[in-house]
């Protein structure tokens, strides 16, 4: 991989068989081609080193170091292997190979069921020998609170706790609801089926109260969850049944998909009732990144790959200034209007 020195604009550009001005906007943010193509030019110059003038002054006000005097070992506590998880790890190591240090992802068991187990966990894992811990969303709440008061450097990607005194960052999921409700608002919709556990993580409480707060907002009818699909949808037959329910039920002209990985089954549950996406129900999903079978799906945009990038950042800047006031970020994404939603008149 050559040097930072020896890439220039001309390198990425005769590399990828596009124009020198053409790299230049993609780098800098600035309109002109798909989205695509400026991934594509962003990507190939952080494989190169490649950095502008602006990110180097970029990172220098945010008191960034680039490279610490020595490589820093950092863990990634993992709850499973979920997709997301993958996507957080995965803008994590970027931004710390970027940075000079390596992550490492460690499971947390799930057997897990008291603080002396989490100690002899962490001392197994020589949890206290690194330099920093980022903390990923769905770890179990209590054993999140006891991690958190570990004394070593931590990022939290997930909405932190009341009084949690911890640098976080997160894909703005309530902002998220808040954009496919008023999507759905503008096209003539006011009778929208949520489909979404809403317990027992943090996550899933805030996207049911956004529901509820856009819902307000509105001027609709104050949502009860009984009357929504909000069940555990580890019981797939009885979670099923009551979906379709709902969905036959006539009540709604379209569906809020709230949390990730239940798109595929509320298009199974709509087909297996022969009602048409968007004919009958329009449909908006909360994925996490583009589904190859469903990619005209209207959804708003999540950035989690984004958000373990910034994760990174924030536990470099807090190792680099660990007297500065703790941060909470959140990503916020637009809306991809997609094909599953038809305007009706109201």
């Amino acid at each position: 991989m050559p040097r930072k020195k020896q890439v220039t604009l001309r390198t990425i550009a005769d590399e990828m068989n596009l124009a020198v001005h053409t790299v230049s906007k993609a780098l800098r943010g600035l309109p002109g081609m798909s989205e695509a193509t400026r991934k594509a030019v962003v990507d190939r110059a952080r494989e190169l080193g490649y950095r502008t003038k602006e990110q180097e002054a970029g990172m220098s006000a945010e008191r960034i170091p680039w490279v610490h005097a020595r490589p820093r070992r950092f863990a990634m506590l993992l709850s499973g292997d979920m997709p997301f998880h993958r996507q957080q790890l995965e803008g994590v190591q970027i931004r710390l190979n970027e940075l000079g240090h390596t992550v490492v992802p460690v499971l947390l068991p799930s057997r897990l069921s008291d603080i002396g187990q989490l100690e002899e966990w962490q001392t197994k894992n020589g949890i206290g020998y690194m330099d920093g811990l980022f903390l990923t969303a769905a770890l179990p709440e209590r054993l999140e609170a006891a991690l958190l008061r570990l004394p070593l450097p931590k990022v939290l990607l997930n909405y932190p706790p009341d009084l949690a005194e911890v640098d976080s960052i997160v894909w703005d999921v309530e902002y998220a609801v808040h954009r496919s409700m008023e999507a759905l608002h503008e096209r003539g919709h006011r009778h929208v089926l949520y489909v979404g556990e809403i317990e027992p993580l943090r996550g899933f409480r805030l996207r049911w109260k956004a529901f509820a707060a856009a819902a307000k907002r509105y001027g609709l009818e104050e949502p009860d969850p009984d009357e929504h699909v909000t069940g555990h949808a580890a019981d797939r037959a009885n979670w099923m049944e009551k979906l379709q329910f709902e969905l036959r039920s006539g009540r709604f002209t379209a569906v809020l998909c709230a949390i990730p990985g239940v798109a595929e089954w509320v298009f199974a549950a709509a087909g297996s009732l022969g009602l048409d996406i968007p004919g009958d129900l329009s449909f908006v999903g909360m994925e996490h990144e583009a589904l190859p079978y469903f990619a005209d799906m209207s959804r708003p945009a999540l950035y989690v790959r984004e958000a373990g990038e910034r994760a990174a950042e924030l536990m470099a800047r807090r190792i680099a200034n660990p007297t500065l006031p703790y941060e909470h970020v959140r990503l916020k994404g637009a809306f991809l209007e997609g094909r599953t939603i038809r305007g009706i008149e109201t």
